[in-house]
């Protein structure tokens, strides 16, 4: 077999490989004779079909397989001797200018860049840091409060406000016409939950049971009904019942209710700040490990192979679909994505990953088991059974697989951040978590 290689540009290049027509006729013949002791047909006896009838029927098909595996073959051979680091699946095609009795393909295919990582000493990094308060304990005692409150029966004089719950009979007409999702008889919301659009809970605020309330909504152009977004609907509201919520005291029956062994209130609020701690732990990881590989890809100069690319962007739309499937939209699998949209996020992934992979390789940075271990442990410390969840974890190697990912992030997250000039900034608990 003779090889050459061809650069055509950038990562693309080209292989010619030549195969001797007398391989391919050999392992053809080799293929038919096996297929022939086994294969059947009618008016033969198994293996008694003439070797002639075999190829006639199975020899394209034969010869076909022959072609892909020969070519395969000598192809990985190829790629090997040349030291190439391919990246995708190569494109053959046939090579007229072949001598006689050869066979010459040309391989087309890309391979993975040289990645250069810059000096992370230039680099600038901002780390969040942010503390679990009183004050974040406290709205997290209010919240579970408010999911165990109980709701007495007002009096029929009494003035709906907020926190209390009403229910009610409504209809709604745009333009004097019924539409679908407008009515609705003995609904239950509570006033000021953000349940209920503005305007209906500016309507039933100060009603009182068994009045009844015309006035107009202006549906926001974004909601999520299409039929309505955008339009001014007509509303008749009928408060039939109100009730006053009742939320339980803190004390040591409420922390019992919570599951906490002694039921006091300390150990309630110490549970708490362990789990708040835990949670904003976790969220400081992400944003701190996002603010690093945007360091890391800024430092970076590569060429990115195509192949890798369309590669990311089809799984990308694949799960778009999947997700816009599970959404209920009908034909999802046929909804039309431009991969435009994708390719930004598609590009960055495979810059990203070629650059922690070379960090990892001349750093050292792969996951140790005793890594894995402490952090498959730290994964199932909040759970009842940590031990359970352990086993669960090292029974499955995709899992397993996933938490290994995870290290080697946080891995390559340290060394970046040890090497760059970080600035660190403190966050409320609040921002951190997306409140208001």
């Amino acid at each position: 077999m003779a090889v050459t290689v061809e650069t055509l540009e950038k990562l693309e290049r080209k292989i010619t490989l030549t195969l001797p027509v007398g391989v391919i006729k050999t392992e053809v013949d080799s293929r038919l004779r096996k297929l022939a002791r086994t294969v059947k047909m009618d008016g033969f006896r198994p293996g008694k079909v003439p070797m002639n009838v075999v190829a006639q029927r199975y020899g394209y098909s034969v010869h076909y397989e022959v072609m892909n595996d020969k070519v395969g073959e000598a192809f990985a051979t190829a790629a090997n001797e040349a030291k190439l680091r391919v990246a995708g699946q190569p494109k053959i095609s046939e090579n007229e200018t072949a001598p006689e009795g050869q066979m010459a393909f040309d391989a087309i295919f890309e391979v993975f860049p040289e990645v250069k990582v810059a000096d992370l000493s230039g680099a600038e990094v901002e780390r969040l840091t942010a503390d679990v308060t009183d004050g974040a304990i406290d709205k997290t005692v209010d919240i579970l409060r408010k999911q165990r409150r109980t709701f007495a029966q007002r009096s029929l004089d009494s003035a709906a406000q907020d926190t209390d719950r009403a229910t009610v009979d409504f209809e709604g007409k745009i333009d004097g016409e019924p539409f679908e999702g407008g009515k609705a008889a003995d609904f239950q919301f509570i006033l000021g939950d953000g349940q209920m659009l503005k305007e209906f809970e500016d309507a039933t605020r100060g009603m009182k049971s068994g009045e009844s309330k015309t006035f107009q909504l202006d549906f926001p152009a974004e909601y999520h009904g299409k039929d309505v977004a955008g339009k001014t609907a007509d509303f008749l509201v009928t408060l039939k019942k109100l009730e006053a919520a009742h939320l339980p005291e803190v004390d040591g029956a409420l922390a019992k209710s919570l599951g906490i062994a002694d039921g006091t209130v300390e150990a309630l609020r110490a549970d708490i700040r362990k789990n708040l701690e835990r949670e904003v732990k976790s969220r400081l990881l992400v944003r701190n490990k996002q603010a690093a590989m945007d360091a890391l890809v800024a430092k970076s100069e590569l060429d990115l192979p195509k192949s890798s690319v369309q590669a990311e962007l089809d799984r990308m739309i694949e799960n778009a679909r999947a997700d816009l499937k599970q959404r209920g939209v009908k034909d999802a699998d046929k909804a039309p994505i431009p991969e435009e949209i994708f390719r930004p996020q598609a590009e960055r992934r495979v810059r990203l990953g070629l650059v922690v992979a070379e960090l990892v390789r001349t750093n050292d940075l792969a996951a140790k088991p005793e890594q894995i271990k402490a952090h498959v442990e730290e994964l199932a410390a909040s759970y009842e059974k940590p031990e359970d969840v352990i086993r669960w974890y090292y029974s499955d190697n995709r899992r397993m697989a996933d938490v290994e990912a995870i290290v080697i992030e946080s891995n390559v997250t340290d060394y970046i951040l040890a090497q760059a000039k970080v600035s660190d900034k403190s966050i409320s608990f609040d921002e951190l978590m997306g409140q208001n």
